[in-house]
């Protein structure tokens, strides 16, 4: 669910910099290949040119994650606008009826990822992170209370498990592998807070503990979710809830969260294409390229999302293209590369070489797939005259 990620990363992305001073232990452990790097001879050039080499392909992957998951805010925001639109007629107070209610058809969802365009370009237009941990704080306001009224909702009535699949079919586990990959990877946020912290040896513990804190409402809300609405269970839980003014709230209150989320997830790749363009340019036309560029990439975003509409692809798409490669590929080849001249064991060396075989396989596994279930489903989105359960 798009919502509980923003929720864990997007206090993070506020206090993102593209700080690159490496943290203490890394900078010990990397004076020597520093000194070595430098000093004059043919092999240290090599290093120097080969590091810029995998310092590009990281921002490349870097930049399309974080666009990646504007784009998957986008189809979200969408998607919840227009069923709360379509479903006003017929919202009602009462939050425990059993009645079918038919949506009032409205526009097409791509129209609506359009008419969001204003209110994204004047958000990327802060550049300030100060102002924008106000919108942080906003938002970790509105999917704290909006989970919360998740839980307590799908934790009742769940009907008899045992008419549930054991196991799922195998052509699911690679949409699973690039969702599960989205959701989980952080690292453009990650290692900058890391560098920012005091006392760096503390972060390990951090780490593991908020890690084991999103790994547990993953795991809770996803199963409660699967227990209580089964095989009709959407890319989006928030898709699932009735037509009560309870909890149509609470999809408005995530599209105010993942409205402000946006503008902190634009942040990072803004940070890594801004000052390259505006020092190609003289001071005169620095503004107007800075506004041109993050006007432009806004509209990238948009356009993305207006050709791949279904939430559940896009998630994984995200997931499987550049997430799997941050966060499985490229760490392990990078510590294997970095540390083979100090030697490294044979189970380092294992450990790296499955890691990065698994990333990989995940990555054209879960491309293929996501790509295959958009080609089928041609790009088709639900009529919008569909029927809308009270459960």
């Amino acid at each position: 669910m798009p919502g509980t990620k923003n929720a864990a990363s997007h206090q993070e992305a506020a206090t993102f910099t593209l700080d690159l001073v490496p943290s203490p232990q890394s900078t010990k452990k990397l004076q020597n290949k520093d000194s070595s790097l430098l000093d004059g001879s043919s092999s240290g050039s090599s290093g120097l040119e080969k590091a810029k080499g995998i310092t590009h392909v990281v921002s490349f992957f870097l930049i399309i994650t974080q666009l990646g998951f504007c784009c998957v805010y986008i189809v979200f925001l969408a998607d919840n606008l227009k069923q709360v639109i379509e479903a006003v007629n017929g919202t009602t107070n009462n939050c425990r009826s059993n009645e079918t209610v038919t949506l009032t058809p409205t526009m097409d969802s791509r129209l609506y990822m359009l008419a969001f365009l204003p209110f994204l370009w004047l958000l990327v237009l802060l550049r300030n992170l100060r102002v924008l941990t106000i919108f942080s704080l906003l938002a970790n306001i509105s999917m704290l209370v909006s989970l919360v009224i998740i839980t307590q909702y799908i934790a009742q009535g769940i009907p008899d498990p045992s008419r549930l699949p054991l196991v799922a079919s195998w052509k699911t586990y690679p949409l699973f592998f690039g969702t599960a990959i989205f959701s989980f990877e952080s690292i453009g946020v990650v290692l900058p807070l890391e560098n920012k912290m005091k006392d760096a040896r503390r972060f390990p513990a951090i780490l593991s503990l908020g890690m084991s804190i999103i790994t547990t409402l993953y795991i809770g809300i996803g199963a409660l979710g699967y227990l209580r609405f089964g095989e009709d269970i959407r890319a989006s839980i928030t898709l699932n809830l009735p037509n009560c003014w309870l909890y149509q709230s609470v999809k408005l209150l995530y599209i105010i969260g993942i409205l402000c989320t946006y503008a902190l997830q634009f942040y990072v790749p803004a940070e890594i294409i801004l000052p390259w363009a505006i020092s190609r340019v003289s001071e005169r036309w620095a503004l107007p390229v800075d506004l041109s560029i993050r006007l432009t990439m806004v509209c990238l975003t948009c356009v993305l999302a207006v050709l791949v509409p279904r939430l559940d692809l896009v998630l994984s798409l995200v997931g499987s293209v550049s997430g799997s490669a941050l966060a499985l590929i490229i760490p392990p080849l990078l510590e294997v590369t970095t540390y083979s001249s100090e030697g490294l064991s044979p189970l380092t060396l294992a450990k790296d070489t499955l890691i990065s075989i698994l990333g990989f396989v995940g990555f054209v596994a879960g491309t293929y797939q996501a790509l295959d279930e958009l080609i089928e489903s041609g790009d088709s989105l639900p009529p919008s005259n569909a029927t809308l359960p009270i459960q």
